[in-house]
């Protein structure tokens, strides 16, 4: 199949309207609909964000290509689209976008499909074809510049074929690599990255043999031998590949945009001998090694956020239960002399609160085990939960979990180490018997130890938070509400989010936490602030702008603070500043009026969980319209 059979000249925009990425999304999925190529535009488009929800599709030098493949597509179709001003893609290099591909592809897609989709992606790796086609201006000129460039593909192909069978350069002359491409999608990006590492080693004079992990598959698997006699490892991946058979190589684990945008980079990395030696777990499952990915910082923050992101889901339902449990009671009554049974008091109360406190009973030892699996693969599944479970029974609470989930992961690498020089006999017995066992008793032994700082540590944090009111609790607001603006769902945000979440345990009998309501809060006031903006500044932002300040509305009152990223992404150092200080206020009184949440998530859905819901709502809605106005007042407006 050709890419131009793919590629309808119906399903063409040579002038895109859209300035931003939310906007030129819409436009050609609703495109796509127009010309019947996929059923539904929510489905397809749910699909398209979370492909970018993992990373930019903007690939950079002005090429996007957001793609999904799912139910919602009838044939397998690319969109071709064209801005003459470019788009705000926030693309990888941050430069506007002019090109877009998007690929709708259906679940079963045959083979032949997904070749052609490789085909095109393989394409746009030549600078000169993407000069053309930005200035074609007629869907007949560019199907013309895909049937020449995919004829003159062949001919290099063949032309390469018969260079290879006539060369008398000999293999073991020749620095040789091997790599692995990865993306979640497995249609664009691991194409893309293929063929870019394979042009740069042809340049270089270097032998490269790549791997791809998509659509169709392992294609080009690398072979024991292979691995073997290559002096480094490239794995340019966005997901799980199989790691193991590299151990001992000098590897270099990079996103797959990296293979894509900087092949020389990682070529040369690799072949430096200062690439770090992966050290694989003895198993055959896929395995991510930290010690190859990225900066102490970053590790340290992935191995957080996986244990985060475990638990988030028992503390939200938990918490939930929990406080329903309180309103039964609150509605059925309760004694004046038996308050300190609130929650638990009537039987269907207690149905809920029991329910709620199994799932709270599994947040610390599941913020461990992840953790530590993070850092150490399975073997640290089972040190980390322990470790959970002892930080929950020794009084050292949520910050013991934490160090103690990393203590596991460490001590199971330590172990690896220690006994990597038993026989191959013994590799078995390893994971199932030596690591769980000594992993168990070493980090126990040390939880023993961490337990006793961090109870008191914990007791003191708890006392205050239980004490805070007034300035003491303002001030508190103040801080984590702004911090949920600052990066809108990044490092900071997540912080200020953990913190929050974690202090609802300890203030249930409280009726909530006073933390947890100034941390929501916060975290509803930039999305609701780019609602008002675009109401009252029209002037300063485009009609697909204002759209989407009407979507945000939902997105504020749903605690969805990421729905002002795209914002805050084209006009960072007004964008920020604004939300950071409306968020500030609205956590300042929300503390200062001493509001307790009882549940981790949910906007206004769980505004009956509030101790004052009026009151609540209200300094929500201050800090949305201070934040919205001076982004307003600060936005340039809208050249003519």
């Amino acid at each position: 199949m050709k890419i131009k059979e793919l590629m309808l000249q119906d399903a063409m925009i040579m002038d895109l309207k859209a300035t931003d990425k939310q906007g030129a999304i819409d436009e050609m999925v609703q495109k796509m609909y127009d010309v019947g190529r996929i059923t539904d535009i929510k489905t397809y488009k749910d699909g398209i964000l979370a492909r970018e929800a993992q990373t930019s599709t903007g690939l950079g030098d002005g090429i996007a290509m957001p793609h999904a493949k799912n139910k919602a597509v009838k044939e397998a179709t690319v969109l071709f689209a064209k801005s003459s001003a470019g788009v705000d893609y926030q693309a990888l290099d941050g430069q506007p976008t002019y090109l877009f591909f998007m690929i709708a592809a259906p679940e079963g897609a045959n083979d032949t499909h997904l070749q052609a989709l490789a085909a095109l992606s393989r394409l746009l790796i030549n600078p000169d074809f993407v000069e053309k086609l930005k200035g074609a201006t007629t869907p007949e000129q560019v199907q013309q510049l895909f049937t020449d460039a995919e004829n003159q593909k062949a001919a290099e192909e063949q032309a390469e074929a018969t260079e290879k069978a006539a060369t008398t350069l000999s293999d073991a002359d020749r620095k040789y690599l091997v790599a692995v491409t990865a993306c979640p999608t497995g249609i664009a990006h691991t194409y893309m990255a293929e063929d870019a590492l394979k042009k740069q080693a042809k340049e270089m004079g270097i032998t490269i043999k790549v791997e791809t992990n998509g659509s169709e598959g392992i294609k080009n698997r690398l072979t024991p031998e292979d691995i073997a006699k290559a002096e480094g490892v490239i794995v340019a991946a966005d997901k799980k590949v199989e790691m193991n058979r590299f151990d001992g190589k000098h590897l270099v684990n990079r996103p797959v945009s990296d293979g894509i945008r900087k092949p020389e980079e990682l070529i040369n990395e690799a072949l430096s001998g200062n690439a770090p030696i992966f050290h694989g777990t003895g198993g055959t499952n896929p395995t991510d090694d930290s010690s190859a990915d990225g900066t102490v910082g970053q590790r340290i923050y992935k191995d957080l956020m996986n244990g985060v992101s475990h638990m988030l889901p028992f503390v939200i339902a938990g918490g939930i239960m929990i406080a329903i449990s309180f309103m039964i009671d609150n509605f059925m009554g309760v004694p004046q002399d038996s308050l300190s049974k609130l929650g638990s008091f009537h039987e269907q109360a207690k149905w809920f609160n029991d329910i709620g406190n199994a799932a709270f009973g599994f947040m610390l030892p599941v913020l461990a085990g992840f953790i530590a699996s993070s850092i150490s693969d399975r073997p640290g599944l089972v040190v980390g939960f322990a470790a959970g479970a002892l930080a929950n029974s020794g009084g050292a609470g949520f910050l013991g979990a934490l160090i103690g989930g990393f203590l596991g992961g460490y001590v199971i690498q330590f172990l690896r180490k220690l006994f990597s020089g038993l026989p191959k006999s013994l590799e078995g017995i390893k994971a199932i018997l030596f690591y769980p066992f000594f992993g168990l008793l070493i980090t126990g032994f040390l939880m023993l130890l961490v337990n006793i700082p961090m109870s008191a540590i914990n007791s003191a944090l708890n006392n205050f938070l239980n004490s805070l009111g007034g300035t003491n609790a303002a001030l508190l607001g103040a801080l984590l509400a702004g911090m949920m603006a600052a990066d809108l769902g990044g490092p900071i945000n997540k912080a200020a989010y953990v913190f929050g979440t974690a202090t609802i345990a300890t203030t249930v009998a409280e009726g909530g936490s006073i933390v947890m309501a100034a941390v929501m809060a916060g975290g509803m006031v930039p999305p609701l602030a780019i609602f008002i903006a675009s109401r009252l500044f029209k002037n300063k932002f485009t009609k697909e702008q204002q759209d989407a300040g009407l979507t945000n509305i939902i997105m504020g009152l749903s605690f969805v603070t990421e729905g002002a990223i795209p914002f805050a992404a084209s006009d960072p150092l007004r964008a920020i500043p604004s939300f950071i200080i409306g968020s500030a206020i609205t956590g300042g009184l929300v503390g200062g009026f001493g509001i307790r949440l009882m549940a981790p998530h949910g906007g206004i859905f769980v505004i009956p969980l509030v101790s004052q819901p009026i009151v609540y709502l209200l300094l929500i809605a201050i800090g949305a319209i201070i934040s919205g106005v001076v982004f307003g007042l600060l936005k340039k407006p809208l050249a003519d």
